[in-house]
């Protein structure tokens, strides 16, 4: 049987915990992110598995849209033997176009996935102008 060693393992482990690793309030941890365009909406998915609909935060300000989430940390009474998922706070922020309708924004949490549907706002949509046939010249002049 192979077993593969890391003599820097125990090292790293240490550094985490004195100088604060991810997921800490001065470092947030990831949260990836898929954005793509159909039609007149978009949609934004973020990863956030083992975070519960309570602990995450929408907030919407202007053109900007803020996501909080924290993923609970581990009981401190458990002897640890992997500790690679990230725990702690993430945060995100996305700068919305004016084209986007902030007021119509919908969220819901699904199998992990975050998703924000962000429809595009009426102003924005392509419209038709009708042409109207001309006047007399006093009419545009006076």
């Amino acid at each position: 049987m192979y077993l593969r060693t890391d003599p820097f393992r125990d090292f790293d482990r240490l550094a985490q915990r004195v100088f604060g690793g991810p997921g800490t309030s001065e470092q947030p941890t990831v949260m990836p992110m898929d954005a793509w365009r159909k039609d007149d909406t978009f949609y934004v998915e973020f990863d956030l598995p083992g975070v519960p609909e309570e602990n995450i935060e929408l907030d919407v300000e202007r053109n900007v849209v803020t996501i909080k989430a924290e993923r609970p940390a581990l009981d401190d009474g458990v002897e640890r033997l992997a500790s690679e998922r990230p725990r702690g706070f993430f945060t995100r922020q996305l700068v919305l176009g004016d084209n986007l309708d902030t007021e119509r924004i919908e969220a819901n949490l699904d199998g992990g996935v975050l998703r924000l549907v962000i429809p595009v706002a009426e102003s924005a949509k392509p419209r038709k102008i009708e042409v109207g046939k001309g006047g007399s010249r006093k009419a545009i002049e006076s």
